[in-house]
């Protein structure tokens, strides 16, 4: 999962500097910049691009590496997401409908689902928050590319969203997740009642979602890896 960000740090005016580096290049590559250069773009002064880069750096936004004359910066992925994000907003604005739709492809998780969905810290909320015990595993599901974008939808759109709380035990500390209700559809098949779940900090990247049910999906919907769904989320 990604690093918690320190939002507190990063506006609306440490977002537009960022993405006026992602513009440049910084989303793929680490283009080189100059505190002057970035602050004729952003129609500010040099010194305030600086504490907007330094913002951004201390956010988890951004890395810097700084050079003679210059500097080169690169997007992180926690960046990527706030971008992704602010992309979802607009998208909200100016398109119509009261669902996010999520295409993607079955494939094999590392089978840590498992162990941590079973774990009585987390399986006690489960029953409390959710009405059920979800079966010992998760549904892993590779995003499309445009589904990707879409994704930032989940934590700006109205969608019915549950928290877990992290918690621990006498060995370690659990982190937190969230919980979206979800309709997988596969093919002619259905299921309603379903979750993504979205921990606070996970191996996975922005291209991936977890599922879990009171069933076992891919018994319920007759799934293989390889095999293409839609997960739906209903605004609201």
């Amino acid at each position: 999962m990604a690093e918690t960000v320190a939002a507190s740090t990063v506006g609306h005016d440490e977002l537009a500097a960022l993405k006026r580096i992602a513009l440049d290049g910084g989303l793929t590559g680490r283009p080189k910049l100059s505190c002057s250069g970035l602050a004729e773009r952003l129609d500010t002064s040099a010194q305030t691009a600086s504490r907007r880069l330094q913002r951004l750096e201390d956010g988890g936004l951004l890395d810097r590496e700084v050079l003679a004359d210059g500097q080169r910066v690169s997007v992180t992925q926690a960046g990527e997401a706030a971008l992704r994000r602010e992309y979802a907003s607009y998208r909200r604005l100016f398109e119509d409908g009261d669902t996010l739709s999520l295409d993607g492809t079955v494939t094999s998780g590392m089978g840590e689902g498992k162990h941590y969905i079973s774990l009585s810290g987390y399986m006690s909320q489960f029953r409390e928050r959710l009405g059920y015990e979800p079966y010992p595993g998760t549904l892993n599901v590779e995003l499309t590319a445009e589904s990707v974008r879409e994704r930032g939808a989940l934590e700006t759109a109205d969608i019915d969203a549950t928290p877990i709380d992290g918690w621990e035990d006498d060995d370690r500390t659990f982190g937190s997740a969230t919980c979206y209700a979800a309709r997988v559809e596969a093919g002619s098949e259905s299921y309603d009642g379903a979750h993504i779940i979205v921990p606070d900090r996970t191996h996975h990247d922005a291209t991936q979602l977890e599922l879990i049910a009171p069933v076992k999906l891919r018994g319920e919907l007759g799934l293989s890896d390889g095999d293409t769904l839609t997960v739906h989320l209903e605004a609201r």
